[in-house]
């Protein structure tokens, strides 16, 4: 069974400028409810919160990657060295794409 959220604005700084509607399974509701209660948020600061962190996290998993000192450094090797022939790559570079032909 599927029960109907409240709306979830986007309030930055006061200013609503979107408007999200979603359905949410009442088992999840219940669950965040029972969080909101304890955050002391009201629900949609409280899912506004956890969706822009989540999405924070998806982001910086395509675009940030940490190493150590011997890791960069074995880094930096791999992209200074000069390339290895690859005769299939070379032959996959060379071929007109399907919208060429």
């Amino acid at each position: 069974m599927y029960a109907q959220t409240t709306n979830v604005r986007v309030l930055p700084m006061g200013t609503a400028s979107k408007v999200i509607n979603f359905r949410a399974p009442a088992d999840k509701q219940d669950l965040i409810d029972r969080a909101v209660e304890i955050s002391g948020m009201n629900r949609t600061e409280f899912i506004l919160d956890a969706a822009c962190d989540r999405a924070r996290e998806v982001l910086a998993d395509q675009t940030q990657f940490a190493l150590s000192g011997a890791q960069l450094q074995r880094f930096n090797a791999l992209l200074d060295a000069p390339l290895q022939d690859n005769p299939a790559l070379r032959r996959l570079l060379s071929t007109p794409a399907p919208w060429e032909r």
